[in-house]
């Protein structure tokens, strides 16, 4: 189980280095791991003793804007499916540009589902 918390929370790090890379100054990031979530914005992730959660907090303190919101693991379809596809390709870093067809579907799913069920966390330095 730790080594999937550590799973998770380094993909939010190479998320949010590739979205600085990119210049964007509002970045929301959605996780199913509410554990992760509610450490990240209830100031715990600066002390924390996995070197991935203290990054995310040093990456959040730069100037731009990161919310973070934890969504329901059945509200996140397009992870899961694009996660299915990236199998074998653990420690790269996968990117899809342009939604694959096969995911637009559960694309608008997942954006109906999650603003039924949403719950929202804002990360304040």
């Amino acid at each position: 189980m730790d080594e999937i918390f550590k799973i998770e929370a380094r993909a939010i790090v190479e998320g949010m280095k590739l979205a600085w890379l990119k210049g964007y100054k509002q970045v929301e990031i959605n996780c199913d791991n509410v554990m992760l979530i509610d450490i990240i914005c209830n100031g715990f992730a600066s002390i924390s003793n996995i070197a991935e959660v203290r990054l995310i907090h040093e990456w959040g303190n730069k100037n731009w804007k990161v919310k973070f919101k934890h969504v329901l693991r059945g509200s996140n379809k397009v992870v899961d499916c694009l996660t299915k596809v990236a199998i074998g390709k653990l420690n790269q870093v996968v990117l899809f540009p342009i939604p694959p067809q096969y995911v637009i579907r559960l694309l608008e799913e997942d954006t109906h589902d999650s603003y039924m069920k949403e719950t929202l966390f804002l990360f304040v330095p």
